[in-house]
């Protein structure tokens, strides 16, 4: 009766680890967004976050989900892609808002000494339908980024449906998928070694992806998740350990000052 009672107990414990486990899956690569949202929020300035994280982000998360109907893995895996899209959409949706009144209020100002229509204030408008690659990813309105993020989503689902049968193809996109979140720290690198910099990064959102990466990884590793999921998830995890040493090693030997300034208000701005 002891061996049973200390049995249950043990299945009631692994229960719930895995249970902490997967929900630490699912809603922890949102957290670090949380105080940038906040932020950006409070202050009306999202010069510090690129929005092109939010499209690297929504591409590799939209091709997870596809890559999902060819190859089932974990639910929470699926799960995170679905929360990560959402929490990409919000961000999107209040740092065009920000930088479009920005525009708005940057134009008036210029104009408070002439006698200036309201109509000469108003920010000149860019919307997706356009198809001016000049614009991409600067319009003017959220809907916009809608309709893109609609539109890349069905034609990858119809590619998807056709090739679903070819195992190479849903490999490779499951290689894709994964693989594009993983660089999405090394345009951060690369402007980092280029400024002999990290100046104007912030390192705690660096430490928060770091944990978060090698959580992740290790979550692939114990699940056994598809190889391409911890493959490049060790990858990412390199990557964010190498700009940690970067703060480490431009602190310690400064070099000579850039030029130009770094805006990188996102450990991961690209």
């Amino acid at each position: 009766m002891e061996d049973e009672a200390l049995d249950q107990i043990i299945y009631v414990i692994n229960q719930l680890i895995s249970w902490l486990a997967s929900g630490a899956m699912v809603f922890g690569g949102v957290v670090p967004y949380i105080p940038q949202y906040r932020d950006i929020k409070r202050t009306q300035n999202a010069e510090g976050f690129s929005t092109y994280v939010c499209l690297v982000l929504l591409v590799a998360n939209i091709l997870r989900i596809l890559f999902w109907f060819g190859r089932h893995f974990e639910t929470p895996l699926l799960w995170q892609s679905i929360v990560m899209i959402a929490t990409m959409l919000l961000m999107l949706g209040l740092c065009t808002d920000v930088r479009v009144a920005n525009e708005i209020n940057t134009k008036r100002r210029a104009f408070t000494a002439t006698d200036s229509k309201d109509e000469e204030l108003k920010a000149p408008k860019k919307f997706f339908m356009d198809f001016d690659l000049n614009y991409f990813w600067l319009w003017s309105r959220f809907v916009d980024y809608v309709q893109c993020v609609l539109a890349f989503t069905a034609v990858a689902a119809y590619i998807t449906y056709l090739f679903l049968d070819s195992a190479l193809f849903v490999e490779t996109l499951g290689f894709l998928a994964v693989f594009t979140e993983a660089m999405l720290g090394t345009p951060q690198l690369y402007r980092n070694y280029q400024n002999k910099s990290t100046e104007g990064m912030s390192i705690k959102m660096v430490c928060m992806w770091t944990s978060g990466d090698t959580f992740k990884t290790g979550y692939f590793i114990v699940n056994q998740a598809p190889v391409q999921f911890w493959i490049c998830g060790l990858l990412q995890v390199f990557v964010d350990f190498a700009i940690l040493f970067q703060v480490y090693y431009y602190s310690r030997y400064p070099q000579k000052p850039a030029s130009h300034t770094v805006h990188a208000g996102s450990a991961k701005a690209l």
